[in-house]
């Protein structure tokens, strides 16, 4: 008796991939489920990532791991922080304490990473397409028995993209199986209609059989059951296996299972930090004397908007990482939060300013990549007056490829009409944003960084800033260093401790468009070397508009641009991935000494 309760307590430690899993006995399962929570809950304690998503499909990864083949049947994850627990699973247990971590595992499935992540993810709402498209690839080579597991949750079936995709699926005679990880949340509380209608569909089973909407699109529908009940959730698994076509499993699930912490503020728990792994209470970080960016946005936007009646804050699904949740506070009539819907979100903007409000859409960088053509077809091409808050521009850290915001400068500058800014501080943000809802008759799209500032007395009286209007902020003899955003930081340090810094002159251009062209045109009549440095793509974005117009007036000057290289770029914190790319301090003063 002595020797299976040992067995039991050490499921996990003998478990590398799915095959020794399938080993165990149905009854071993619940036990392994618990171990599988106290790994990850170990794990992230220290070494901080996404939590609550991970712990509340501990049961359903175990299940689906258990009951198929995989990585012969295929298993798609949406939203990829929910995959903790099978990567764990799937031979990355003796490294998992390197996950988001610089040189280690990513934070999210990635298919260089292993044959059991069978599809990338980091944004929302792709798993029911990709999965789809492996099934009906599938059907053509003739592989009908194998089999196609979508998993999305954390809000994600309310986007346009999942929609779109169980339209198609369900006149597909595709071997799908689509689970919904119900937990009624993203990173914020779900909203929207069919939020309340999974909601009524779990306190009203009729609505199961009646009036369904999965059903009416042609899927087997199954559920709601409860997603902690493992021998439940098997004996589903095992039922739906044999059913061909598309099917749907409707499981209830509670984001941050096994941790009361997690389960009772699921929001501030979906990536907690660091935390006590016995009681969950956060460990407290040292006290800043600086503000977010996000802050320095959200708590400008309520005093404008108490100044500023027209003024209207949206975000997709991002009220708390946006700090946008300041103004749903003060304004709940005025704030508007569409779920992950980055489409809906522009386009609905767009509608709000032809009809004379001052809509500020605050949307990720990289998740206004989702929105593209209704950036150009709905607001630039009629030119309307939509202020575009990019956060999380630049690099982003940890989360990695998926998330950093490096492309926005290229993909946006094409684009006619559009006014383009990068504060370079604080201070610069607040007065760009006082400025934008002054009555300008063009959109802007305001870019700014993840994390804190350098400003600890932001807090100023608003000026208005210049549309077009780039400033010098060092004097120097032979070499101009052109700079956007808040790397200027970086470069101002570089210049400081160089050697050559009375040769070296810095301009911080602001606008990427419109271009401060009598700026440049002093620049280029007084400096034979210029030196461009961003945070985004080298390829199309500020150094490139700096090439352009020397191209056009015939300056035949030396120009370096220094930036992200044309490569996806992983995981690490921001200091180790300035450092690599050498846009740390250092690097840069190394750089342009070099260039000197």
């Amino acid at each position: 008796m002595l020797y299976f309760c040992i067995r039991m307590k050490n499921l996990l430690e003998n478990i590398s991939n799915p095959s020794d899993l399938r080993k165990l006995n149905p009854a071993q399962l619940t036990q392994l489920a618990k171990e599988l929570r106290a790994f990850i809950i170990d794990i992230v304690a220290t070494k901080e990532g996404h939590l609550g998503a991970s712990l509340g499909v501990v049961e359903i990864t175990i299940a689906i791991h258990y009951l198929f083949d995989t990585p012969n049947d295929l298993l798609v994850w949406d939203v990829g922080h929910q995959a903790y627990g099978h990567k764990i699973l799937t031979g990355r247990k003796d490294n998992f304490h390197t996950n988001r971590q610089f040189g280690g595992i990513a934070g999210f499935p990635s298919r260089k990473e292993s044959k059991f992540d069978a599809f990338g993810v980091g944004h929302s709402s792709t798993s029911i397409s990709a999965a789809l498209g492996m099934a009906i690839a599938s059907n053509l080579k003739g592989e009908t028995e194998k089999q196609h597991i979508a998993v999305i949750g954390d809000a994600s079936i309310a986007s346009g993209m999942a929609f779109e995709a169980l339209n198609h699926a369900g006149v597909s005679n595709a071997n799908l199986l689509i689970i919904l990880n119900d937990n009624a949340i993203g990173i914020d509380p779900s909203v929207g209609a069919l939020k309340e209608y999974l909601t009524k569909v779990k306190s009203d089973k009729r609505l199961a059989v009646q009036n369904n909407i999965i059903k009416a699109l042609n899927f087997d529908y199954s559920g709601p059951i409860d997603g902690h009940n493992l021998p439940k959730v098997l004996s589903e698994l095992k039922r739906l296996k044999s059913v061909k076509g598309p099917k749907f499993l409707h499981v209830i699930t509670t984001k941050g299972k096994g941790l009361q912490q997690a389960e009772e503020d699921q929001v501030t728990y979906h990536a907690p930090g660091k935390f006590d792994k016995i009681s969950g209470e956060r460990i407290k970080k040292e006290e800043s004397l600086y503000t977010k960016y996000q802050d320095v946005f959200g708590k400008t936007i309520v005093e404008l908007a108490k100044q500023n009646d027209k003024i209207i804050g949206i975000t997709p699904a991002m009220l708390t990482g946006s700090s946008l949740k300041y103004m749903m506070q003060e304004f709940p009539k005025r704030t508007f939060d569409v779920g992950i819907a980055e489409q809906h979100a522009v386009t609905l903007a767009a509608g709000m300013a032809a009809q004379g409000l001052i809509p500020f859409c605050n949307i990720y960088s990289t998740f206004l990549q989702r929105a593209y053509d209704q950036v150009i077809h709905d607001v630039a091409l009629q030119n309307l007056p939509v202020i575009f808050c990019l956060d999380r521009a630049g690099l982003v850290g940890e989360d990695g490829a998926t998330h950093h915001g490096v492309f926005d400068l290229a993909y946006l500058r094409c684009i006619p009409n559009l006014i383009i800014f990068a504060p370079r501080n604080e201070i610069e943000l607040r007065n760009i944003l006082y400025t934008a809802q002054l009555g300008l008759k063009n959109p802007i799209a305001i870019r700014y960084p993840r994390g804190k500032g350098t400003i600890i007395d932001w807090l100023k009286p608003f000026k208005k800033i210049e549309i077009g209007k780039g400033v010098q902020l060092k004097q120097g003899t032979k070499t101009a260093i052109l700079s956007i955003g808040t790397i200027a930081k970086n470069v101002s340090e570089a210049i400081e401790l160089s050697k050559k810094t009375d040769e070296i002159a810095h301009f911080d251009m602001r606008f990427v468009k419109p271009l401060d062209e009598k700026l440049l045109h002093t620049i280029f009549s007084e400096y034979k070397t210029i030196i461009t440095i961003e945070d985004g793509t080298i390829k199309g974005g500020f150094g490139s508009t700096i090439l352009e117009f020397a191209s056009e007036n015939n300056y035949q000057h030396k120009i370096k641009t220094i930036g992200i290289p044309d490569e996806f770029i992983e995981h690490g914190s921001i200091s180790k991935l300035q450092h690599k790319l050498g846009l740390n301090i250092e690097n840069l003063k190394i750089t342009i000494e070099n260039l000197i």
